[in-house]
């Protein structure tokens, strides 16, 4: 099966913010080579994320990724970007809205509900975020109750060695793949497979790509 990609009017669109971006992000370096060693459009083939797709993406922060899901699901499908802090979603806001993209929808979530509504969403991603959810199993169930039945979950993280409390994790910004595995399955979770990750060219730090599948039978 192929994928179908973005709308040539959205892609367009998505090609002309691309030295925008760049420019926006100037005090971010790590961010301007970012589609070189993220590579979002093959993340998105790995979840099945195509035209007409619900996913959501928790932990936006700025839209990187909310804006290629955004090309990639098309105007029949729906993008809900998560964070907790407004002043993020004011901006995503405001790209969408520059650039015509309604099919995104902001949602101010909180440490321990990214607010998605029940069995809504295809996939949800979470890239560089899951190190900072102290309510891990809480946000795991609401992933859990978010997800349709075979819905997937990415997870992307800078990997780390396993053994250390969940709070030097955060201050390092990074996670052991395994605590993550862990944190799913008590959930219910299916492990499909650890994806080939990502080198940040910046620090060398390497990123794993965990894909899980939601159980048939969600946790009350």
């Amino acid at each position: 099966m192929r994928w179908r990609r973005a709308t040539p009017a959205v892609a367009a669109c998505l090609a002309l913010l691309s030295p925008a971006w760049s420019a926006a992000q100037a005090h971010k370096p790590e961010l301007a080579n970012r589609n070189d060693w993220q590579r979002p459009h093959w993340v998105m083939d790995v979840l099945d994320a195509h035209a007409g797709s619900v996913v959501a993406d928790v932990g936006a922060g700025s839209g990187y990724f909310t804006l290629h899901l955004a090309g990639r699901v098309g105007t029949e499908g729906r993008v809900y970007a998560v964070d907790i802090r407004e002043e993020s979603l004011r901006g995503i806001r405001a790209l969408a809205s520059t650039l015509n993209l309604p099919q995104i929808e902001t949602v101010l979530g909180t440490p321990s509900d990214p607010r998605l509504p029940d069995a809504a969403c295809d996939v949800v991603l979470v890239v560089n975020s899951y190190h900072e959810m102290d309510h891990y199993d809480a946000m795991m169930k609401a992933f859990s109750r978010t997800l349709k039945p075979g819905g997937r979950l990415g997870i992307i993280e800078a990997e780390a060695p396993a053994g250390s409390a969940r709070s030097y994790y955060f201050k390092m910004h990074f996670m052991p793949a395994s605590v993550v595995r862990a944190d799913a399955a008590r959930h219910g979770f299916r492990f499909l497979r650890n994806e080939q990750g990502f080198v940040n060219p910046d620090n060398g730090e390497h990123w794993y790509f965990l894909v899980l599948e939601r159980p048939e039978r969600q946790e009350r």
